[in-house]
């Protein structure tokens, strides 16, 4: 049995940054980190399908900063920036803090790990042969400029007696390069013979501090009023 480390964990500093970035002790830390969980519940639950990848929390003295990363920024908005201002409304009474809320928009999703776990589970969940499923992601995220992908599906796969896992990869994962960009989500399809984990690894390349610090202030829409 091998030691299994998280592939963000593992190049947090390096490479990553965290998804919720503010101090507290004692007390504070605790109610700030249940506030991190629920905002990130609520922005998911109220869009459910708009792709939100991932939501990252920063904290300053009297305010909120509130960063979504979405495939579909449209819908997050909605029409005239309604669905942005109940967001908005739900997160201040949750914190009683202002929020500024920022949307990204993930133009790659076939690229963008989490989606393509959810999407994987969806299809396995709608009784899609998972191993289309799984060769078509290959291909998609190989299309869209991945370097390397590779993707696991455990459970009683297609009712089978017994579980197993089945693994598929396209190009280069290297897992224990720390300069390595890779990307990693873990997602669930719920079927009638149980639930089926789907795990999966995209590698992006050799990451390059230099070009993402110019890149990140001209990406996204902000929002706020």
């Amino acid at each position: 049995m091998g030691r299994k480390v998280n592939p963000v964990g593992y190049r947090l500093v390096v490479t990553r940054r965290w998804e919720g970035r503010w101090f507290a002790e004692g007390k504070e830390y605790r109610e700030n980190l249940n506030q991190d969980f629920e905002i990130r519940r609520r922005v998911a639950k109220t869009a459910q399908k708009a792709g939100v990848s991932r939501i990252e929390v920063e904290r300053f003295p009297g305010k909120v900063r509130v960063i979504v990363f979405t495939a579909k920024p449209g819908i997050l908005i909605g029409r005239k920036g309604e669905s942005v201002k109940r967001i908005r409304q739900e997160l201040e009474a949750l914190t009683a803090k202002k929020i500024d809320l920022e949307i990204k928009e993930i133009k790659n999703p076939d690229t963008d790990a989490f989606l393509v776990a959810e999407n994987l589970a969806g299809q396995i969940e709608r009784r899609v042969s998972y191993r289309r499923a799984m060769k078509r992601a290959l291909q998609q995220a190989m299309r869209q400029g991945a370097q390397g992908i590779k993707v696991e599906v455990q459970g009683r796969l297609s009712g089978a007696e017994m579980a197993r896992s089945v693994w598929l990869r396209e190009g280069r994962v290297p897992l224990q390069t720390l300069r390595a960009n890779i990307e990693f989500a873990r997602a669930e399809a719920s079927t009638t013979y149980g639930r089926i984990g789907v795990k999966v690894w995209v590698y992006k390349g050799e990451f390059q501090p230099e070009a993402e610090e110019k890149a990140e202030p001209t990406e996204g829409v902000y929002v706020s009023e």
